[in-house]
């Protein structure tokens, strides 16, 4: 684009302008890296001092932060009240969203007799579409990917390359399906019997609720008789695995590489670090978090913040933490108390003569009276 002055930016985001408002913008880009046309961003004071060395020609920076600033700022400030959400609102603007190819199903698709699309629907070339598929308005299904018979997609429903959608999927409104990604993939269910493993057949596929976006090489497996179900809103990672029967709750987060195994259940507003795992048939409560890595093997209460393997309150797992960072001084420490016990022993042995001669009884009366039985037995 040809660009804005820093100035049209001011007027038209609200902001206060502080420093050079002729300077040109015509990109936005992260303070590093940054160039003497392009506009960044201070959201947080652990960023503000950054500003320093940035060559941007502007910032977008949080009223709250201001004092935290360079004194000496080489880049003209427009100062709002949330300047990420700005930002992210002036993104598109600059770096407008690439536009599709082409419009309406491509000769080069497989789309069944029975199959029904809505209105203004765009399928690329390769795509395959099944038996009594229904879909609804404004649905872009991209090369290669598959939506299997007998499967419902809502309106404005984006299938990117290569995702597999197995029979009886069904998909909200506003959905993203990112490249690679597998829903209804049989679960992993199986009977030991007579010395072999039998398959449990799954039949129950999988329920996407509105305004779900999942990430590029995720699976999320079908039930076994019901529906497992992704819950309104929720924002899924790439590569993260999601078993049979999981009823995933409204408007979760979950970070690359997280696990679940089947029949577990979550709450809403859960989040889970990259690389948490869940057993099976476990709770995570309303706004629970997991960090990295974290094992849960028990329920999780609401609000709950679990860390470590096996997963543990917060509080409680820093504690371990922390004794385990000051193992070699107690090591070192306990090497000491032993020495000096040591010492103390081999003093103690110094003391006390080898041969002396035993402490008086402490009942003398009963040593009399065996000296008077020896007596009288010598005497016989």
């Amino acid at each position: 684009m040809d660009g804005l002055t820093v100035e049209q930016l001011a007027r038209e985001l609200g902001a206060e302008l502080r420093g050079d408002g002729q300077r040109i913008v015509r990109d936005v880009q992260a303070i590093e890296q940054a160039g003497p046309t392009d506009l960044t961003f201070v959201s947080g004071t652990a960023n503000a001092q950054r500003l320093a060395e940035t060559r941007a020609a502007a910032a977008l920076v949080d009223a709250s932060v201001l004092q935290a600033l360079p004194p000496d700022c080489p880049c003209a400030l427009l100062i709002v009240e949330d300047a990420q959400a700005r930002f992210i609102e002036l993104l598109c603007r600059f770096r407008p969203p690439v536009t599709l190819r082409h419009r309406g199903v491509s000769p080069e698709a497989f789309v069944h007799p029975t199959a029904r699309l809505g209105s203004d629907c765009t399928v690329f070339p390769g795509a395959y579409i099944g038996a009594r598929v229904v879909i609804g308005d404004r649905c872009e299904i991209h090369p290669g990917a598959v939506i299997e018979d007998e499967c419902l997609l809502g309106d404005d429903v984006v299938i990117f390359a290569n995702a597999v959608l197995y029979p009886r999927v069904r998909v909200g409104n506003r959905v993203r399906i990112h490249a690679g990604t597998v829903i209804g993939a049989d679960g992993f269910g199986y009977r030991f019997e007579n010395g072999r493993y039998v398959k449990i057949p799954h039949v129950g596929g999988v329920v996407i609720e509105d305004d779900v976006e999942i990430g590029a090489g995720t699976t999320v497996d079908a039930g076994m008789i019901g529906p497992t179900v992704i819950g309104e809103g929720t924002k899924i990672d790439d590569q993260v695995m999601i078993a049979h029967n999981c009823r995933i709750g409204r408007h979760n987060a979950f970070a690359s590489q997280v696990g679940f195994a089947g029949s577990v259940t979550t709450g809403d507003y859960v989040r889970c670090a990259g690389q948490a795992g869940v057993a099976d048939h476990l709770h995570l409560g309303d706004g629970c978090v997991l960090g990295p890595k974290a094992g849960v093997h028990k329920n999780v209460p609401d609000g709950a913040v679990y860390h470590g393997i096996p997963a543990r309150p917060q509080r409680e797992q820093l504690q371990i933490v922390t004794a385990g960072l000051r193992l070699p001084e107690m090591r070192k420490t306990i090497r000491t108390l032993q020495a000096q016990v040591q010492q103390l022993q081999d003093a103690l042995l110094r003391l006390t003569p080898i041969d002396a001669d035993p402490p008086p009884s402490a009942t003398p009366h009963r040593a009399m009276a065996r000296n008077d039985a020896s007596g009288t037995a010598d005497a016989a």
